[in-house]
């Protein structure tokens, strides 16, 4: 597990940061190994919580304020494969979250939420912003400027 140094005050301290399948010595000395660890970590924890994966969130994120798009529509606008988009709005179908119906023109079949689906989509986004709270709780004021100034410099920097 690989540690970061946090300071509060004038005090540093070591907390553990990401359990990972990231070595220690990649994750010494690279920022970026760090950021994605601590993403993903964070996506894996919301999706256990919510028992919902990040595809199929992102996936019913596209269909909100109802939208009503095809899947190579879908996979396009998120940029996934167009197999694993179909996948998963077969389970969403059998599982009542969307429904499908065929497009007016050409053989396309138009996805889009369901009010079940709406109130799961709700639950997610509630689940996400419990989440954020908590990191909100965890943090100082000053450390949430901070983190979210420097992940603004991490976004702006070309390499």
């Amino acid at each position: 597990m690989a540690a970061a140094p946090r300071c509060h005050g004038d005090a540093a301290m070591t907390v553990p940061i990401v359990q990972s399948k990231i070595p220690d010595d990649i994750l010494k000395d690279s920022v970026l190994a760090h950021l994605a660890a601590a993403y993903f970590v964070v996506g894996r924890r919301l999706e256990r919580k919510t028992q919902c994966s990040a595809t199929r969130g992102f996936i019913l994120s596209t269909l909100r304020d109802g939208a009503t798009l095809n899947q190579n529509q879908i996979a396009t606008m998120l940029g996934f494969d167009r197999t694993v988009v179909h996948r998963s709005i077969k389970t969403m179908l059998q599982e009542g979250l969307v429904s499908e119906k065929k497009a007016k023109a050409g053989r396309a079949l138009l996805v889009q939420l369901t009010p079940k689906g709406g109130k799961y989509r709700e639950s997610l986004i509630a689940a996400r912003r419990a989440a954020d709270e908590g990191l909100r709780k965890a943090m100082t004021p000053e450390e949430r400027a901070t983190l979210i100034r420097l992940l603004s410099v991490v976004a702006a920097i070309e390499f």
